[in-house]
């Protein structure tokens, strides 16, 4: 990174088999870095440009056990020269750090852990909460859970590029609705914007109208498998059959069940016929190993990975 400037240049995008009147395909953006990978890494990108101007020398945040978010900022506190700190959801994890890949990666990046019950986690988001923080770590530049403000939808704003013009749909998973916001601005006028949720709930759509206008967007519920980071048997299924079709991995929480939902949307003849489809890949491919350990623990079939 030269001075305050994060540089990205990556679009490969991969043609699938759909139907015979479809066309379907994904951009991988899970492959734009190892560590810091899909929409982290665009959510990222100007926020810590923003920390660089500013002089800050440290990054906080928050997160879950399983945080794409919390890998994301620890792995780029590491390669770009800042502390790290995450405000991590459940006291209860503090003594099984190693036990846990997110947080063991994390923790190896150099990033320092404040775990907070789940109560005092609802009020991270206060004045008070956030005054605690600072007198109890110093200095910070402060990035909300799952990396959503403005200049992380100024990031996923380049998700899109001129080449992709040709395609009629943009799906992506939603989750705290910073991604779906960036392509809803950069979207061409002919295209529409489909979000799939990871989570249940109805908050979304205000979520994204703080840094949205509304008009070419929707949001398609329904593929939510019980709510977030919950997967059933049959989504594993589909997640492993897809790899073995494609050789490219999903992860469960996000963009499995965007896929799932997009395949059987062209399966129930939601799309006319000679759409042409785009699904955005946004990485999170940490998790999956610590979604097989909750799926052994279940005694539930396990997600076939690469490694």
């Amino acid at each position: 990174m030269s001075d305050n400037q994060i540089s990205v240049s990556y679009n490969q995008i991969l043609t699938l088999d759909a139907s015979p009147n479809i066309t379907l395909a994904i951009k991988r953006e899970d492959l734009l870095h190892k560590h810091i990978s899909g929409n982290k890494f665009r959510k990222l990108k100007y926020n810590l440009e923003q920390a660089k101007f500013l002089e800050h020398h440290a990054l906080l945040t928050f997160g879950g056990a399983y945080s794409n978010h919390i890998a994301a900022v620890a792995a780029a506190g590491k390669e770009y020269g800042f502390k790290t700190i995450g405000v991590i959801r459940g006291d209860e994890l503090a003594s099984s750090i190693d036990q846990n890949p997110t947080l063991a990666f994390a923790q190896s990046c150099g990033m320092q852990f404040d775990f907070v019950s789940r109560d005092d986690y609802k009020h991270k988001e206060s004045s008070a909460f956030v005054s605690y923080l600072q007198q109890k770590w110093g200095a910070f530049y402060l990035i909300p859970e799952g990396g959503t403000n403005t200049l992380a939808v100024q990031g996923a704003q380049e998700i899109l590029i001129n080449q992709d013009a040709s395609y009629d749909y943009i799906c992506c998973a939603v989750g705290t609705g910073g991604t779906i916001s960036g392509l809803i601005h950069s979207a061409f006028s002919h295209q529409k914007i489909l979000g799939f949720p990871a989570l249940k709930g109805d908050f979304l759509t205000a979520e994204i109208c703080k840094f949205a206008p509304t008009g070419n967007w929707e949001l398609i519920s329904g593929y939510e498998f019980g709510g977030y980071a919950k997967v059933t048997a049959e989504l594993i299924k589909f997640m492993n059959d897809f790899y073995q079709k494609t050789q490219v991995q999903l992860d469960p929480i996000y963009t499995a069940k965007m896929v799932f939902g997009v395949t059987d949307l062209i399966s129930k003849g939601y799309f006319e016929n000679d759409a042409k489809i785009l699904m955005i890949h946004t990485g999170g491919l940490q998790g999956i190993q610590g979604m097989n350990q909750v799926l052994k623990q279940k005694k539930l079939p396990l997600i076939v990975t690469n490694d």
